[in-house]
Parts: structure tokens; sequence; C-alpha cells
């Protein structure tokens, strides 16, 4: 869509938001939501962490160097304190500690709007974001959204122009969310497409990592360019395979992401790929790594359904084999080549 960026008035009323997760990501959603709001609510569960963000001003273990103006925030580790206070809660955890997050909900949530910023699978109940958060709490897709796009949270930290998309069902809370998150270096669009931009968010990180598996395995930019461009297409027939949507899989939210999190040094799960193509056995690739790669813990849940639904994805395939079934990276890849075009 359109670009929709707007010049932000100080005297506006915004919805109060708050964040839940401490992780560099979350810490980078943070420093965009303080651009606008005069407070922001923080749910930084770790005790440890939330007493050094208060003494020092700064995330202790991600973003070190972004410093924050301590009366912009409200630090709990309690969600229920950040659920009561904010109308809008953006969920930046890792996918695998969203459930243990949302499970000591007790409060009345009713009319919040959650905002999904996790690129993977809830390994509790084996879905997207959006499915668990109405299947498990009834909280319909009016009262959501999702933060997608090219937008790793490192160039964040330095303010480095970036791009967001927010997909969101309901057109007042799309409108609210722009609000919130645009400033001189977020460029925001919006999509309706909440499912599209949740799943090809998942996608992309296990892209990713048959990217990085490529270059450790030692091909070039030459093969990275073709393994790139069928993805996306593989990504467009999963796509239109789970849910028929009007959505052009090129625009950043799709494309873009894909790109930046395939060729990116600040990939976590083009690192861990290119790992593994080294000689790294996948357990030993995944510990030598102070980061979660989404991208492994969602690639059995995205093959699993690729199956059900029967749809061709030579690339999950080949990416899912060498990390849940031992296969040998280098012979994998050599089969693949024969396929990509």
């Amino acid at each position: 869509m359109a670009n929709e960026n707007i010049n932000y008035d100080t005297q506006e009323v915004l919805p109060s938001v708050g964040v839940v997760g401490s992780g560099s990501f979350a810490t980078a959603i943070v420093k965009m939501l303080v651009q606008n709001s005069k407070l922001v609510h923080w749910c930084v569960r770790n005790e440890y962490v939330k007493g050094a963000i208060e003494r020092r001003g700064h995330n202790p273990s991600y973003l070190t160097a972004v410093n924050f103006n301590l009366e912009n925030l409200q630090l709990t580790t309690d969600i229920n304190e950040v659920v009561s206070a904010c109308d809008i809660i953006v969920l930046a955890t890792p996918s695998i500690y969203l459930s243990d997050a949302m499970d000591g909900l007790s409060c009345d949530y009713k009319g919040k709007v959650f905002v999904s910023a996790i690129k993977g699978i809830v390994p509790k109940v084996n879905d997207v974001v959006a499915h668990y958060l109405r299947n498990e709490f009834s909280i319909g897709f009016k009262c959501q959204g999702v933060i997608a796009g090219p937008c790793h949270a490192e160039e964040v930290a330095m303010e480095r122009l970036s791009y967001l998309t927010i997909a969101a069902a309901d057109e007042e809370v799309k409108a609210k969310l722009i609000r919130l998150f645009s400033s001189n270096f977020i460029n925001v669009h919006s999509s309706s497409d909440i499912l599209g931009n949740e799943y090809s968010a998942i996608l992309k990180n296990i892209y990713a990592i048959g990217a990085g598996i490529a270059s450790g395995l030692g091909y070039g930019d030459n093969f990275t360019a073709v393994f790139v461009s069928n993805a996306i297409r593989e990504m467009e027939t999963f796509l239109e395979g789970i849910y028929e949507a009007p959505r052009d899989v090129n625009e950043s939210a799709y494309l873009g992401d894909l790109l930046v999190t395939a060729y990116s040094l600040f990939s976590r799960n083009r690192s861990l790929g290119n790992l593994i193509g080294k000689g790294y056995t996948v357990k030993s690739a995944i510990q030598s790594m102070n980061m979660i790669a989404e991208g492994y813990y969602a690639a059995q849940s995205i093959y699993n359904t690729a199956r059900e639904k029967n749809l061709h994805t030579p690339m999950i395939d080949t990416i899912y084999k060498i990390l849940y079934e031992n296969k040998n990276p280098e012979k994998e890849f050599e089969k693949l080549t024969l396929v990509l075009n």
C-alpha cells in the first residue's frame, strides 16, 4: 500500500502502550515507541535485567548502546501491570517463551489490542501468534495487529532508516499503530493481511537458515541470488496454499524482509545456517549463539503444514531435513541445486 508516514503532532493524545519482552527486538521496539510516547510500560520478566535497566538506563544484554530516559519507562516483571495500564500491548518475546508470559495473564484484557512482533511459531499450540491469541484467549482479529517488514533491531538502535509494515484488520487500530511507530527513522506502511504477514515473517527465517547453510558450504553470491528468488516464489505458493488474500509478495513486508534476513550479517537465522554449513552440528550451532534463531523452531511446524496441504516446497523440505533428520547439508544442497531455476 501507499506510504503512510505522518508528521507527529506533539499535542496529539496517543493510546497508552506497553511492551512484553526484553530481547533485542523488544528493546528496539521500546526505542521506537519512546520517540512519540511520553511513557512506555515495559514488562521485563527477568528481575536482574529489569534492575539493570533501572540502574543504568540500558538493557545489559541486548542493544547495550541504546540509552533510555528512565522518565519515559515504567518497568515491571508482571505482565498484568502492563496489560492493565495500556490500550495497546506489543508482544515481543521469542515465540518459545510467549506461552509462559501469557499464562500469567489474569487481569481483564477485554478491548485491549495485542500486537505481535514475534516471528515464529508458538510451540504450545504449534500455530501462529494470531491463532494462539484468538483460540487460547478469545482475542479476535479486530483486537490484533502484526509488526512485519525488514527491520533489524541493530539498525533501529543506530537510527538507520527502517521500514515497518503494520498489519491489522481494524482500520482504527491500524491508524493508532501507525501514529505510535512513525518517526524520522521509522517509515510505516499498513496492510490488512495479518496471517500473510505473520507467516511470511516465519518463512523468511527458515529460508535465511538455508541461505546461511549455502554460504557456509561455500556457495557464492550468484547462487544466493537464485536461492532467494526461488524462496520468494515458494513463499507465495505456501501463503496461497494456506490463506488466500490479496497480496503482493514483492512488497517490503514479504520480499524485503526475506532479503535482509537472508543477506544481512545481523541475521541470527543466517548465522545459524552458516555455522551448520561450516560443519557444526545443529545442536552445537544453536548452543554457540546467544540469541534465538526463530527459523529453527518454526521449520518443523511449517514443514508439517506444507505436507498436510500437499504443497510443493522443496526448499523448506531441504532445510527441514538438515535441521531435524540429520541429513548431510552438502548432499542435500547438491540435490536442491537441481530443482532451482
